[in-house]
């Protein structure tokens, strides 16, 4: 059994918990051992044959014996109850994604907002995840908590940027931002700040239970604007906790196919934004995707292992989403 596939699994339970309130230690224990494993990359049947998974970090003796079936009959029983219990069965349209030819996430955060590293360190975590590129998405002034970038911040980072790039050359770094969608669907940045960046993120982070139909006209907005090249965690949502935001979702994603604006699935186990079900209904309006870890420090990128079940449970072909494309067709497709 792979190391990658048997964490997806755990990762989907984790997932499907997760949308109960009372079970979110139990998700996020899940969520936790699924990381460990992809990080580590434990050799599993000899770990089984020993008796040894509890050994992995962040496996205690239930998840063990999840892993244990897993292992001997490449399925896990407690995962099928979970998805007939929550509605959200497999299903037998599923996409291939092969993930040894993902070429780099564009969604990330260093010590210029909120992320836990400096950027050389997330840029030396890309390269040690083989990436070809890393998208350096900080977030926007906004919310102020995040301590975001405004254009005189952005112009520093740039600098700072052309410095670690001199030191890791086997990666692209592409500056970017992460800008917020305001109440009325404007960005919080200007167009002139904007078309300067490599990639611009634009993600909906407050006033998620606006009224539907304001939603609506917000992210048609937002969507439409011509430097907005994803839009990052679609709905907001948080399973377990917070729901996320209400809108025509057909309207809005069709509008982001027509100005081929990407959709972001967000590998956060706290956040699987877009849903499967999202996800494949936003295939159908035609949408590209991109599948990112969101990650605000080195170790986060294993999200994307962990989560990639997801693109596939939404039969999004790999030659969909933009992550599987070589820096080179990335910037193209991003401008």
């Amino acid at each position: 059994m792979d190391a990658v596939a048997a964490a997806q699994v755990l990762s989907e339970i984790g997932y499907l918990l997760r949308q109960n309130e009372a079970e979110r230690f139990r998700a996020k224990a899940f969520a936790a051992a699924a990381w460990s494993i992809v990080l580590s990359r434990p050799d599993l049947e000899a770990l089984h044959k020993t008796n040894a998974l509890t050994t992995i970090e962040g496996v205690g003796p239930g998840i063990a014996k999840v892993l244990a079936g897993v292992i001997e009959t490449g399925q896990s029983s407690y995962l099928e109850r979970l998805r007939a219990d929550t509605g959200q069965p497999a299903r037998d349209d599923e996409s291939q994604i092969d993930l040894s030819q993902y070429k780099g996430d564009v969604h990330s955060h260093t010590k210029w907002s909120d992320g836990k590293a400096t950027m050389l360190e997330m840029a030396q975590g890309a390269q040690a995840m083989g990436y070809q590129y890393l998208g350096i998405t900080d977030h926007s002034p906004r919310i102020t908590v995040v301590h975001g970038l405004g254009a005189e911040r952005l112009l520093e980072q740039s600098r700072e940027m052309a410095d670690v790039q001199s030191k890791v050359h086997d990666v692209t770094l592409l500056q970017g931002i992460e800008v917020d969608i305001l109440e009325d669907g404007a960005l919080d940045l200007p167009d002139a700040v904007l078309e300067l960046l490599d990639v611009v993120i634009a993600s909906p982070h407050v006033k998620l239970r606006q009224e539907p139909t304001a939603m609506t006209e917000r992210m048609l907005r937002a969507v439409s604007n011509p430097h907005v090249d994803v839009i990052g965690h679609p709905t907001g949502r948080r399973p377990g906790s917070r729901p996320g935001a209400d809108y025509d979702f057909e309207a809005v994603f069709k509008e982001a196919a027509r100005h081929k604006v990407a959709l972001e699935i967000d590998c956060d186990p706290a956040r699987m934004d877009l849903s499967p079900e999202m996800a494949r209904l936003a295939l159908e309006c035609g949408c590209y995707f991109t599948m990112d870890a969101d990650a605000h420090a080195p170790v986060e990128f294993a999200y994307v292992p962990m989560a990639a079940w997801m693109a596939r449970r939404a039969g999004i072909p790999q030659d969909r989403i933009l992550n599987f494309l070589d820096v080179d067709e990335l910037t193209a497709a991003l401008h």
